[in-house]
């Protein structure tokens, strides 16, 4: 399994397999939506960036993230957002692949952690997760604004 940027000729595959990571969450996303977060990841000045997983010439995953400061620890971190591989291609290694990817170039950039967080309800992914991180006690709250 491959990781790489994605191109420009990546849109179409990549807006498909964003659809269903929304789709799996049950997040209502629109056309705009996706052509706006693929505006940020294609702007290299925008801090959010994207690896993708390729199985062959088939875009199999995507992983968006971003870095982030941790004041406590006074040191970088970077964030994984999104990471959603195609129904059909799970099992196959993307996920690790793109986990490891960003990993890779979080060690690159001085990066002290890699953080995501998921649903509790996401036990496939979950088992996946606990084998390659460590699972913390910490909370997470929204405040809508």
């Amino acid at each position: 399994m491959q990781t790489r940027t994605p191109r420009p000729s990546d849109f179409a595959a990549w807006a498909e397999l964003y659809a269903g990571y929304a789709a799996f969450y049950q997040v209502e996303q629109t056309e705009e939506m996706r052509a706006r977060v693929w505006g940020w990841i294609t702007d290299p000045a925008h801090e959010v960036e994207a690896l993708v997983a390729v199985d062959g010439d088939r875009l199999v995953g995507l992983a968006h993230f971003r870095g982030f400061a941790r004041p406590l620890a006074a040191s970088t971190g970077g964030f994984l957002d999104d990471l959603f591989v195609h129904p059909g291609a799970r099992g196959g290694g993307a996920a690790e692949a793109l986990i490891a990817g960003v990993a890779e170039e979080g060690r690159r950039r001085g990066w002290s952690v890699i953080r995501w967080i998921t649903a509790e309800t996401n036990y496939r992914a979950r088992g996946l997760y606990d084998q390659m991180a460590l699972r913390t006690p910490w909370v997470t709250y929204d405040l809508k604004l």
